[in-house]
């Protein structure tokens, strides 16, 4: 679904981020893939709170593809422009708020600022195609997508995640998305209290 919000189960995310941190410490190019990214509102999230846990140097080297499948790329024009609704910015805080916004020229509005936008590129991709949007990739994140799937379709995607993840990177999904038995031994749950896993070796 196209509608979401900023700041959406924003623990999720922080666990992902805090355990893809050190691991990706002296990486050249820290490459994240948020899988259905919609209209950019998690992607953007991430991207704040990658800008607050990492020094700017650091973060420097973050580039986050944002994907989904719509072929008449408004949401790319979304991503690209990342100007939101106030409405879909009442979840994150004030401080975060002015640092990483500004008041956009249409009333009510306002647009990422180039710190965040500069970090991200909006790719079309479909995921049923099963090919990675790339590879190398430090953390992919794919919340509020697979429920939309079938069973055996979610296995597949889970196989595409793995293959897509450089050795010993993260996967991160919602909460309500366990992880399907068949694709168990591909990955080691890291954080109790949300759905983020290691890459395992074959």
């Amino acid at each position: 679904m196209a509608f979401t919000f900023f700041m959406r189960d924003q623990p999720t995310l922080e666990h992902a981020v805090d355990q893809m941190i050190p691991y990706a410490s002296g990486r050249s190019r820290i490459k994240i893939w948020d899988a259905g990214c919609a209209q950019g509102q998690e992607t953007y999230t991430l991207a704040m709170i990658l800008a607050e846990r990492m020094n700017r140097f650091g973060f420097k080297n973050v580039q986050i593809d944002a994907t989904d499948h719509d072929s008449a790329n408004r949401f790319g024009e979304v991503v690209s422009k990342a100007v939101y609704h106030g409405d879909e910015l009442k979840r994150t805080p004030a401080n975060l708020l002015a640092k990483y916004f500004e008041p956009a020229a249409k009333p009510g509005h306002y647009q990422v600022r180039d710190e965040l936008r500069n970090r991200v590129r909006f790719r079309y991709h479909d995921l049923l195609s099963l090919t990675p949007a790339g590879n190398e990739y430090c953390l992919v994140v794919c919340k509020n997508v697979l429920l939309h799937f079938q069973p055996g379709e979610r296995v597949e995607v889970f196989k595409t995640f793995h293959g897509a993840l450089a050795s010993g990177g993260y996967l991160a999904t919602e909460n309500t998305q366990k992880l399907p038995d068949e694709v168990s031994h591909l990955f080691t749950r890291v954080a109790p209290d949300a759905q983020v896993y290691k890459k395992r070796e074959n």
